[in-house]
């Protein structure tokens, strides 16, 4: 089973930067979409960005310009590098590795972001 790992969350000012990371316990990405979702209080899960093994990534509109999604496959990680960070963008984030083709896919526990006005 795919363990995957969140941590760089924390507490930043609106206009800062985090950087986002998600580990996954084995070599992955060639089979595996790779996505960052969030979840604020009282809102569904929303999906925010998303990578798949061999194509382009894919951002939500409310992200565009502002995140990057990025992977590293020689560390087996995958990136969210966000900036001019909104208090709306104040959730959990969750990583989550999908394996389309088959249906099936693991979530990480997710890391805390929190955003200041």
């Amino acid at each position: 089973q795919v363990q995957l790992v969140e941590s760089g969350g924390g507490l930043v000012q609106a206009g800062g930067s985090l950087r986002l990371s998600c580990a996954a316990s084995e070599s992955i990405f060639s089979m595996y979409t790779m996505g960052w979702y969030r979840q604020a209080p009282g809102k569904q899960r929303e999906l925010v960005a998303a990578l798949t093994s061999g194509g382009g990534p894919h951002y939500a509109d409310s992200v565009k310009g502002r995140f990057i999604i990025a992977r590293d496959n020689a560390k087996n990680t995958v990136y969210l590098q966000m900036n001019s960070l909104k208090p709306e963008d104040t959730a959990v984030y969750y990583c989550k590795a999908e394996r389309l083709a088959y249906g099936y896919y693991y979530w990480g526990r997710g890391t805390q972001v929190t955003v200041s006005s």
